[in-house]
């Protein structure tokens, strides 16, 4: 996963020199500033706590920044988190199948006809924050371009999604379902280290690099009916991975006209 990662940055970066060669570097023009929207999505590992509940997970969401002359960055971003593997061992084992078939992410039931039925489970979660960073530029001629570094601080939750889609188990159906769904949430702190570039023939923006979320969380439901107890317990909660963008920056002119890259 890292070596393919590295090899698209690598391909990535040498095209965006390459096109900036052919049309002409920037020198002589400083670092420019106005809006930035990005598309993030990114591959994380689990760790602490989330580790013991759920493995490999996806996020990907939409961002806002604004980036100064002087290469600050400030911004708020929404992440959706998908995953698909949940590693809870008592998760409702009340109701399933004793004779179920194990597995990650597939339940065996009884249900209401007195069949056996399989309900998936998944990860599913968010993480919205405000973002503070700053881009380090590593050549002049390229002002905005170089190592990204961004802070983002804010509220995650993450839950274990079961999909009885056609409510036929009736231990599943209305708020019954929320005395197994182990919903937590709570305060993060996130850190990203990476290489942004913006052309300046409206070609190539993007960023590539490492990230770290820790979450400072606690488990929301009164009474988990699977183990009889309620669920208050604080938990730390981290990801760690790769994460890239795709940014559509809105950067002024002089003139204070819009300029889309």
């Amino acid at each position: 996963m890292i070596r393919k990662a590295l090899l698209v940055f690598l391909l990535l970066h040498g095209a965006a020199h390459a096109q900036e060669g052919l049309f002409g570097p920037s020198e002589g023009r400083g670092a420019r500033h106005g809006f930035i929207l990005g598309g993030y999505a990114g591959i994380d590992q689990p760790g602490a706590d989330m580790a013991r509940r759920f493995n490999t997970s996806f996020r990907l969401g939409p961002a806002l920044m604004y980036k100064t002359k002087t290469n600050w960055l400030f911004g708020a971003k929404f992440d959706f988190i998908v995953g698909r593997n949940v590693y809870e061992d008592s998760l409702m084992i009340n109701i399933r199948d004793r004779y179920e078939t194990y597995s990650r992410n597939l339940f065996e039931f009884i249900n209401m006809d007195g069949q056996r039925i399989g309900v998936p489970v998944y990860e599913r979660g968010y993480a919205t924050g405000l973002s503070v960073g700053h881009i380090f530029a590593l050549k002049k001629a390229y002002p905005d371009n170089g190592i990204m570094v961004l802070t983002t601080a804010g509220f995650m939750q993450h839950r274990i999604n079961i999909y009885d889609k056609d409510k036929s188990v009736t231990s599943l159906r209305g708020d019954y379902i929320k005395g197994y769904d182990r919903l937590t949430n709570g305060a993060f702190v996130e850190q990203y280290l990476g290489y942004a570039f913006f052309s300046r023939n409206k070609l190539i923006n993007f960023t590539l690099g490492a990230d770290f979320l820790a979450g400072f969380t606690q488990g929301r439901r009164d009474y988990l009916f699977d183990v009889m107890r309620p669920d208050h317990a604080k938990r730390l909660d981290i990801l760690y991975g790769l994460r890239g963008a795709w940014y559509i920056p809105m950067f002024k002119r002089k003139s204070e006209e819009m300029m889309f890259e």
